[in-house]
């Protein structure tokens, strides 16, 4: 076909989770119970790190910002997969696209830097303990989280730019539950190199220096832990990390399922399985991690929830 005779697509089309139809309705009220419970997990994280005295620590100011970006990149996702559950025409818009993989890319940029950040908290606190509010300053940890929000939004706007640059003309169906990079230059009627390559060398920059901190982070806290002569001291040490090495392994470990499959092996609904649960599941999945294997914690939320019974009575 000529270029001049090929009509520009206005709006996608979205599979979804899954296309039969006899599904729909059952995967809604699952959907909905998982990010009702993402919702009151975050929120309840971001509430007792906010208001309890006992966790104005760098470790909870940086979990705050991390239930921040897991409630930020479920709106951006969840809303429109659920009305999708429900209706026939499972349409977004061009530019509404465009925003929900922007949106998407600054939550997922944003988590995996901030998880990094979390490592290196941790590894101050347990190598240098005595200098860990002078190395890890409510001044660094601003600076840190500002870094990575400003780094995050930089990357969505020129990822998002390159991958809307191209032009769709023919299929508008993505075979996805939003708009992700790799299905949308699937559809792509020009040439794709440009942003491919902007995708592979973002994700891979990115994935790649964020390992880099957790591991040489652990890699030290490991030799620090193995240091302290009584089991009793490194069963404390290892237990202020618990937590946040559960919620790493969880989030690298379906970042890596993706990325190193082999190409002959790698196909869109495997993306879209293990998609669900980097941006559905793990958001739900962190404040319980942080709260049922954390003792400040589930304090913070034992006295929160005493106070509110006096005020009540």
């Amino acid at each position: 076909m000529a270029p001049g005779n090929q009509t520009r697509v206005t709006e996608f089309i979205l599979v979804g989770v899954s296309d039969h139809p006899d599904l729909q309705t059952p995967l809604f009220f699952v959907f909905l119970v998982v990010c009702g419970l993402t919702v009151a997990g975050n929120l309840g994280i971001i509430t007792l790190s906010s208001v309890d005295p006992r966790l104005q620590i760098p470790m909870y100011f940086f979990l705050r910002h991390l239930a921040v970006i897991n409630l930020g990149n479920s709106t951006v996702i969840a809303p429109k997969m659920l009305v999708n559950f429900l209706v026939s025409k499972k349409t977004i818009s061009y530019h509404g696209c465009a925003a929900q993989l922007g949106g998407f890319l600054v939550f997922i940029v944003a988590e995996i830097f901030t998880l990094a950040a979390m490592a290196y908290d941790r590894y101050v606190a347990i190598c240098n303990p005595l200098l860990y509010m002078v190395v890890v300053s409510p001044q660094i940890c601003l600076l840190l989280v500002s870094l990575t929000y400003l780094y995050s939004l930089t990357t969505a706007l020129t990822v998002s730019s390159c991958v809307f640059s191209v032009s769709y003309c023919s299929s508008n169906v993505i075979n996805h539950f939003y708009c992700d990079n790799v299905p949308l230059l699937a559809l792509s009627c020009s040439d794709t190199y440009i942003p491919e390559t902007a995708v592979f060398a973002f994700s891979g920059t990115n994935l790649f220096f964020s390992m880099i901190i957790v591991l040489i982070s652990y890699f030290n806290i490991a030799l620090a832990i193995l240091r302290i002569r009584s089991s009793e001291g490194r069963q404390k040490a290892f237990s202020t990390c618990a937590s946040h090495i559960m919620a790493v392994t969880v989030f690298y470990g379906t970042l890596l399922f993706m990325y190193l499959q082999p190409r002959t092996n790698h196909s869109l609904d495997t993306d879209k399985m293990a998609s669900v649960f980097y941006t559905l599941e793990i958001p739900m999945l962190n404040p319980l991690i942080y709260s049922l294997r954390n003792k400040d914690v589930k304090d913070a939320l034992k006295r929160f929830l005493i106070s509110h019974a006096n005020c009540s009575n």
